[in-house]
């Protein structure tokens, strides 16, 4: 079974986020990036799973500049077997699934995995966009994937229970908590890394379908404030009057 996974860097999440260029662009001076941990934790680990159970090969793939290659590697070092890297910048959603969508088309992969949403955008848009560019079944926020020849059988949290969907290969799923326990690269898995095949692909051409006009940072966090708990008056005058939520 040959898989492709999506792969992403983001922000750790312990960076101090900051914006230039009038609030439009993030800054990146300073911040460590990691790869997004929907993508490594679930998507990347079950792939390795399914390939250890079954054969085949794990190629994960990413749309960004040579910035993205130290993300690239710590994907290859905790175990897949080649990595593309789509050299332009993920402008939007729509533009990173539309060249991940044209690579997977000029390739054959029985599976195509995700994870549910990045940490820094939480979008959630790709996996879904990538199946509709390609006309493939698409199962969201799946939680156990399993594969038995050319059938997958997922399953997803819903509201009151499980849902369980059943396939036939090629499909694009995006992978949620529960997937695989994620995993650290050994030392001979990082220094195997060094060495496996990172493939640059010149991006097809398609338009970015949207732009960004400003970021704002949330309101910093006022002090807080203690009331008596005998003191329901004062409880009540605050709600109604500073905080204006009754």
């Amino acid at each position: 079974m040959d898989i492709l996974v999506c792969i992403s860097k983001a922000p750790d999440t312990t960076a101090k986020i900051q914006f230039t260029d009038g609030n439009t662009k993030f800054d990146e001076n300073g911040v460590q990036f990691i790869v997004n941990p929907y993508d490594e934790w679930y998507a990347l680990v079950r792939a390795l799973e399914l390939k250890e159970a079954g054969g085949g090969s794990v190629c994960i793939i990413t749309v960004g500049g040579p910035e993205a290659d130290p993300v690239i590697r710590k994907a290859l070092a905790i175990g897949a077997d080649k990595a593309v890297r789509i050299d332009a910048q993920p402008t939007d959603a729509g533009f990173v699934a539309g060249q991940i969508a044209d690579y997977a088309k000029a390739n054959s992969f029985d599976l195509i995995l995700c994870g549910k949403e990045t940490i820094n955008y939480n979008g959630s848009q790709v996996g879904g966009m990538i199946a509709a560019e390609m006309d493939l079944p698409y199962v969201s926020q799946a939680i156990k994937l399993d594969v038995a020849g050319a059938t997958a059988t997922v399953e997803r949290d819903i509201q009151g229970g499980v849902e369980v969907l059943e396939g036939n290969t090629p499909l694009v799923i995006s992978c949620a908590k529960g997937m695989a326990e994620q995993r650290i690269p050994n030392m001979r898995g990082i220094m195997a890394a060094r060495t496996k095949p990172l493939e640059v692909v010149a991006p097809t051409d398609r338009p970015a379908l949207t732009e960004v006009v400003g970021y704002d940072l949330p309101p910093q966090k006022t002090e807080v404030k203690l009331v008596d708990p005998e003191n329901a008056e004062e409880l009540i005058n605050l709600l109604r009057n500073e905080a204006k939520i009754i």
